[in-house]
């Protein structure tokens, strides 16, 4: 976000803050706390969202990954059939190779995961070949898997500064009302 996209942001955000018709600098300076930790709850927001979406991503990494070591055992056997991996897909083994499935390439193809296709331009895969495919996704698993922890890390941030801008404000609230009752009750 650039500086003055952030500071036009945060002049909106303030001036949408209602606090009633009073100017004092602590109402003002709790509408700037308010702002602030509503943009700190944006940005937390935004990083969940991206947990999620790298968590679903992991999901879909893992069920490929194995499928391939299903694959590749059963490639290692020479069995024309490996069985079902554990989401029910059927590992498609045939002369000691296996295949992949369009989704799995489109997932391979995604994410720039070497081994989508074989050395013969197929897409079948016998054991030495999907020790490839296996390196590739172990890597994208752990790559994701970090990005995810990386990403909490930022929310916990954006929480902290949320909890205490949110705090900040509510304490000016609380000054300001009690500066008021003092100037009502002096009268």
């Amino acid at each position: 976000m650039s500086e003055i996209t952030a500071t036009n942001s945060l002049r909106t955000m303030t001036n949408s803050i209602d606090l009633g018709p009073t100017g004092s600098i602590q109402f003002q300076f709790a509408k700037l706390q308010m702002a602030l930790s509503q943009m700190a709850k944006t940005s937390a927001m935004n990083y969940i969202e991206e947990i999620q979406n790298s968590q679903e991503e992991q999901k879909k990494i893992a069920a490929l990954l194995d499928y391939a070591r299903t694959g590749q055992a059963a490639a290692k056997e020479g069995k024309g059939n490996a069985g079902k991996t554990g989401d029910g897909v059927e590992t498609i083994v045939n002369e000691k190779c296996w295949e992949m499935t369009s989704e799995q390439r489109a997932l391979m193809e995604k994410h720039g995961l070497s081994g989508s296709a074989n050395s013969d331009g197929d897409y079948r895969y016998g054991a030495d070949e999907s020790e490839i495919v296996i390196q590739a996704l172990k890597a994208k698993l752990d790559e994701l898997g970090s990005s995810t922890q990386q990403n909490m890390v930022f929310v916990q941030d954006f929480m902290g500064q949320y909890n205490s801008y949110l705090q900040g404000s509510n304490a000016a609230i609380r000054e300001g009302n009690q500066t008021l009752s003092s100037i009502a009750n002096s009268r």
